[in-house]
């Protein structure tokens, strides 16, 4: 669909919230005198620009964030258990600890992007978390990798809620999906390559005396601060603000937001005020948003920080594990962009949620009935059915939400509510339900990840029937309106999706 056919749809389609009307008749003039300037192949070109500044740097960050949390997971295989003493509960309480401070700074993080810009912010918060990454490799006993697992959990929490946020306000929410797909790859890409570093890192042990898994932490914290460094420089703050786009492709720009059912674009002019952002504020779909990320983010930790364990178990070396999680982030990685390319393609999201956690039921159903000892091939397989239904479903839980809360700040506070609830639980039951007692079966890993998969699918037909009950609703309420005469925007001024004219995304 054109530009000049989304500015000629109906109200209803149009309209995100009350502080974003319908483009009044010169603003529509000066629209509509655009975009016959931006035809669809200008348009693409202007998007395929905006992909090459923004999209490699995401992705890149995150790939380094998600590789520094859970190479703790390689670190295991090389002796970081035995080297520091740790009882196989001292080391999950070490996985734990992480998701403590990471939950709760993510809400504050998130709006620090709202005082500082995006590209100080995070190159900071990187820098941080790069230098306590190789204080890890120099950590001596218990308390030492608690507390730097801690304060890796501080600085790591603005990075995720940061960059998913930063996308919603370059992109339509047609756009949205497939692009933070992109850089959530970068976790399955991240355990493949942490797999591979952890493979050739093996081979440094012993040099200056320093065992392999101090290495890891050592080398790649070292990496992460380069790239914080870099990211200063490369990170796109604005659509207003960069000089790489000209004055009337930012024009275009900020025109064509008021078109789609989400101004994302329009940062600045929204006004701070509590009442937008605090728990009342949020609406039923986010509270169940927030649950369905609960359910893959317990799934998502737990194989990130056990694969190379389970592996392990199956019967191969520590270094062949290391190497077999390969091939099982880049399916995962292939399965999440294929799933988000078809949801933002369609512009439906909710079928792209339940079909991969259908695949990740299926898999965990495998791993509980195979034996890992007679058919340890089939268990391996069941790892990539599962990486494959955990994957896809963040980046398709994040543009739902996305797509369904209207106002900057809503919608920052839930999205990084949503992170919060779904790192905090998630991440704590995620790193504690692979039992050492129970290896190679670890039934009660995969017996709870059953359980929450069925949930979080029910969850998500629910979700699709409240949004779509209400859309119903609201078109009857925008005809009656209509009818007599009532001016809906100024009834629900600053009400943001609660605005009748708001239509949600099932």
């Amino acid at each position: 669909m054109s530009d000049k056919e989304i500015a000629e749809k109906p109200a209803l389609e149009q309209t995100e919230f009350a502080e974003s009307k319908p483009l009044v008749a010169p603003e529509r003039a000066e629209y509509e005198a655009l975009c016959e300037k931006f035809d669809e192949q200008r348009r693409k070109k202007l998007l395929r620009k905006i992909d090459l500044r923004l999209m490699p740097i995401l992705t890149l960050l995150y790939l380094v964030s998600y590789m520094d949390r859970t190479n703790i997971g390689n670190a295991r295989l090389l002796g970081l258990e035995t080297d520091l003493g740790l009882s196989p509960q001292q080391y999950n309480w070490a996985l734990t600890i992480f998701f403590f401070p990471y939950s709760f700074f993510e809400v504050p993080a998130n709006l620090m992007l709202k005082f500082l810009r995006p590209s100080l912010w995070l190159s900071l918060i990187m820098l941080f978390w790069g230098i306590t990454m190789m204080c890890m490799g120099w950590t001596q006993n218990y308390a030492g990798i608690l507390a730097a697992r801690f304060f890796l959990g501080v600085a790591e929490a603005g990075l995720f809620p940061g960059a998913t946020y930063i996308t919603t306000t370059w992109y339509r929410k047609n756009e949205l999906q497939v692009r933070v797909a992109a850089f959530y790859c970068a976790a399955s890409l991240a355990g493949s390559f942490s797999g591979l570093l952890a493979y050739g890192i093996g081979f440094m042990d012993g040099i200056r005396g320093y065992h392999g898994w101090r290495w890891i932490f050592i080398l790649e914290g070292l990496l992460t601060i380069c790239v914080a460094t870099a990211s200063y420089f490369l990170i796109s703050d604005t659509p207003q603000e960069v000089k790489w786009l000209t004055d009337e492709e930012k024009r275009y720009y900020v025109k064509q937001a008021f078109t789609d059912s989400k101004c994302y674009v329009s940062i600045s002019n929204y006004s701070f005020r509590v009442s937008r952002i605090i728990p009342r504020e949020l609406t039923s779909h986010a509270q169940l948003g927030a649950f369905m990320f609960f359910v893959v983010a317990c799934g998502t930790y737990a194989i990130s920080f056990s694969l190379p364990t389970v592996i392990n178990q199956l019967g191969y070396t520590a270094a062949n594990a290391q190497l077999l999680t390969i091939p099982v982030y880049v399916y995962a990685c292939i399965i999440t962009l294929v799933n988000a390319l078809s949801a933002d393609h369609f512009m439906i999201r909710f079928p792209h949620v339940v079909v991969p956690l259908c695949s990740s039921l299926t898999g965990f159903v495998i791993a509980l009935t195979v034996s890992p000892i007679e058919k340890p091939g089939v268990v391996y397989f069941s790892m990539f059915l599962i990486a494959g239904g955990l994957f896809p479903n963040t980046p398709a839980f994040v543009a739902w939400l996305s797509n369904n809360l209207a106002g900057q700040w809503k919608r920052a506070a839930g999205m990084a509510l949503e992170f919060t609830i779904g790192n905090c639980l998630g991440g704590v039951i995620g790193s504690n339900i692979f039992l050492a007692r129970e290896k190679p079966f670890y039934r009660t890993a995969y017996i709870f990840e059953i359980s929450i998969t069925c949930a979080g699918m029910v969850t998500a037909v629910l979700q699709a029937f409240l949004l779509w009950r209400t859309n119903t609703k609201r078109v009857e309420q925008v005809r009656k309106a209509e009818e007599e005469g009532r001016d809906l925007d100024a009834e629900f001024k600053d009400e943001g999706d609660k605005n009748p004219y708001f239509k949600y995304t099932l």
